[in-house]
């Protein structure tokens, strides 16, 4: 007796289902996302009729007990490993995402062929490629050499049975998990029930047989990664690839991490031979700062446990039109024009007749409010026309009323400074007699953005006056 099929239409950007079709996504707002798909599963007995399972009894145990850190493999990446937390963990699942051409499938195949070299069984299977366009990639990158197990196969089932067969990897890669399909389902592999049941399947065969498993996974255009978000809550690691197409610079970003810290971050620039590491990004974005331009200021910032500075840089032009423009780059929206009315409601500075351009130079993205003084004195500094001292680093968060509040791990911001040539730090005020000052920083403390203000323009108002004398 055939099976009347149980169709829902699930939207493809959020995994939403409903029983009809509707033009909007209530979910995510999203238009024309909804398909119909096959939600019944692979038995054909009505679900009255299936035998009903006893339950198997398990032990229970109690929090006290031995437990052991859990044994991590080296990628032989340095950067890699910092944001995976040291290494993979026998059994752990990442899920990959990025832009496409950001170099998702170059950062996997050097990391797969240097677990290769380094003896380990390493597999990489693409369901987007074909083993020749595999083989090539791993020539330019002069990996050729190293022992990977390839293969270009999208059946799970297939997959499945052939990573089962003789000694189990200790590293797998899906590339990428939009093309996998199986049998359990009958929708279209991509689809967000294919996903779902190809990823849940994956997953159970990486924690029964230890091996770590990556999954690629595709983005939509707002730069998340596609398919339903209850991929991201399986795996144990969700890690972003971030970078402009026009920069040479690639952020490896934790973004979940049950094994390690979030918010890590792995620098990589990318060149003609693969991916290379950048063990100090700070003095790789420094290197090309404008020096005594106006509207620029080095802000030193905290990404996971490294210390990181990076140029601001604001310009502040008259407009021509009705409502002023507000462009960004590298930051929060938001933020900026939060900071842009604090400096007109409580500092007299009045912005609403000028366009504000802002860039984070080098391609990196920040999240944490310490930036919020560093781009106050970026965008005074560009609206009086006085530069900033090129030896100085700013960071303190801004409230609401215009006071600087204080932020986390000073003193890591202070070393980082000191260590790349940095004379000065203007930091929040409760920051005074942190341990920065031995390294040679002269500290100002700053209690209030109007404070800040006043001594830019002052320097701008003594800036003119030279010139014009």
């Amino acid at each position: 007796m055939a099976r009347a099929a149980a169709l829902s239409f699930v939207c493809q950007n959020c995994g939403t289902a409903y029983n009809k079709w509707q033009g909007k996504c209530e979910g995510c707002g999203e238009w024309n996302t909804l398909a119909e798909e096959d939600v019944s599963g692979a038995s054909s007995m009505p679900a009255n009729l299936r035998p009903k399972r006893k339950g198997r009894v398990f032990p229970l145990e109690s929090l006290t007990g031995a437990t052991q850190d859990a044994p991590r493999l080296p990628s032989g990446m340095g950067e890699l490993d910092r944001v995976t937390g040291g290494g993979f963990v026998r059994g752990s699942v990442l899920l990959v995402g990025g832009d496409p051409g950001i170099g998702k499938s170059t950062l996997l195949t050097q990391a797969t062929s240097m677990l290769a070299r380094a003896g380990h069984r390493a597999v990489y299977i693409s369901g987007e490629e074909a083993i020749a366009q595999v083989r090539l990639r791993a020539a330019r990158l002069g990996l050729a050499d190293a022992a990977v197990q390839l293969a270009a196969e999208t059946s799970v089932e297939d997959i499945i049975a052939t990573l089962s067969e003789g000694k189990p990897p200790r590293l797998v890669v899906i590339d990428s998990i939009q093309t996998m399909w199986t049998d359990t389902v009958d929708s279209a592999p991509g689809t967000v029930t294919q996903v779902r049941a190809s990823a849940q399947a994956l997953i159970r065969f990486a924690k029964k047989s230890g091996a770590a498993l990556i999954l690629v996974g595709h983005v939509t255009k707002d730069g998340q990664i596609a398919g339903p978000r209850v991929v991201e809550h399986m795996v144990d690691a969700v890690l972003s690839f971030e970078g402009e197409g026009s920069q040479q610079f690639r952020i490896l970003r934790a973004v979940k991490n049950r094994f390690g810290p979030t918010d890590e971050i792995g620098v990589f620039e990318m060149t003609g031979l693969g991916l290379r590491e950048v063990s100090n990004p700070s003095e790789l974005f420094l290197s090309e700062r404008d020096l005594g331009s106006p509207g620029t200021a080095v802000f030193a910032g905290i990404e996971g446990t490294r210390p990181v500075l990076v140029e601001l840089q604001a310009l502040v032009a008259p407009t021509s039109l009705g409502t002023p423009r507000r462009a960004v780059v590298g930051w929060d929206s938001s933020r900026l024009s939060m900071v842009l009315a604090v400096l007109e409601a409580h500092c007299g500075v009045k912005l609403s007749g000028y366009d504000v351009y802002f860039n984070v130079a080098g391609g990196l993205r920040i999240q944490e409010p310490a930036a919020d003084m560093a781009a106050a004195a970026a965008l005074v500094s560009s609206l009086a026309n006085a530069p900033l001292p090129v030896d100085a680093v700013y960071f303190g968060e801004i409230s609401l009323s215009g006071a600087v509040r204080p932020v986390a791990q000073t003193t890591a911001r202070l070393k980082e400074a000191a260590k790349l040539g940095f004379g000065r730090a203007v930091l929040p005020e409760t920051a005074r007699g942190e341990p920065g000052g031995d390294a040679g920083l002269s500290l100002t403390s700053v209690g209030s953005l109007t404070s800040l203000v006043a001594e830019i323009a002052a320097r701008g108002k003594a800036r003119k006056s030279r010139e014009d004398a």
